[in-house]
């Protein structure tokens, strides 16, 4: 008897292990996108096949991390994004971050467990892509963190393949906004590359990231967005500061939330 009762307590502490381990990985029932064919990832959250010769950050670089730890642990590592299934591949190292910790926020969009249509992304699983437009025509780029409706800010990155096709992007952006045609007789000079994407907007420019195309999406599991493991940044060579832009509770205001790596002349403001 002791015997069967030992194997019986065995299985259901697995059960139980189990069971919690799903509730710790799963958010919400609602999985990410896949932005190549928008067709709903795997729930086994597999690397997709695209890429299993390259060293990309996978969804357990994600959720074995707080908001604050994801938000440093960021920096150093290389944004990825194919622009179209054949098409020319960006890349930049991520310099600068902003972390926002959720309902308990009171600069985050999910303060106090606001939930709605826009902010969803926020409460999906770790490593979901949350889009959202400012002044009704940028757009800034966060990945969902742990905690609750938290999520990691991308403020700035370092250009370092497909600085072309960066600087058409913002170019093409910047005709938009005049309103002027592409055969305008005005000379545009390339962007320096430590102006390209140096702010969360400009980033979302040059890397063709917009609400539309991008938001849901998982970023462990695409083919045309994804983060390639690169060496960590020492502690010592990431300056924490006061988060960027944030009005409100001075409490949370204060918070030193901003993450950039020293030294960097690529970063939104130092």
């Amino acid at each position: 008897m002791a015997s069967k009762r030992s194997k019986a307590d065995t299985k259901t502490k697995q059960r139980d292990n189990h069971n919690l381990n799903t509730l710790k990985r799963h958010k919400t029932s609602k999985t990410a996108i896949d932005a190549n064919d928008c067709q709903l990832s795997p729930k086994s959250r597999q690397i997709s096949p695209y890429f299993q010769s390259i060293d990309r950050l996978c969804y357990q670089f994600f959720a074995t991390k707080t908001c604050i730890q994801l938000s440093k642990a960021l920096l150093g590592q290389t944004l990825c994004r194919r622009l179209s299934p054949e098409g020319p591949i960006l890349k930049a190292m991520i310099v600068e971050t902003e972390a926002y910790m959720g309902v308990i926020d009171k600069s985050c969009h999910t303060y106090g467990g606001r939930r709605t249509k826009c902010n969803e992304a926020m409460f999906m699983s770790s490593a979901t892509i949350y889009v959202y437009k400012i002044h009704g025509i940028y757009h800034c780029l966060n990945l969902s963190a742990e905690e609750e409706g938290a999520v990691v800010l991308l403020r700035a990155v370092e250009p370092l393949e497909g600085i072309d096709s960066m600087n058409q992007l913002r170019t093409q952006f910047q005709r938009r906004r005049r309103q002027t045609s592409s055969d305008d007789n005005r000379v545009e000079k390339p962007y320096k590359p430590k102006m390209l994407a140096n702010g969360p907007s400009k980033l979302c420019i040059a890397f063709d990231i917009t609400k539309d195309n991008m938001n849901k999406v998982d970023i462990t599991n695409s083919s045309l967005i994804w983060i390639e493991r690169s060496a960590a940044v020492c502690a010592e060579d990431i300056v924490c500061s006061k988060r960027i832009g944030i009005s409100g509770d001075q409490e949370w205001v204060d918070k030193e939330f901003r993450f950039y790596i020293k030294g960097s002349d690529f970063v939104s403001k130092k």
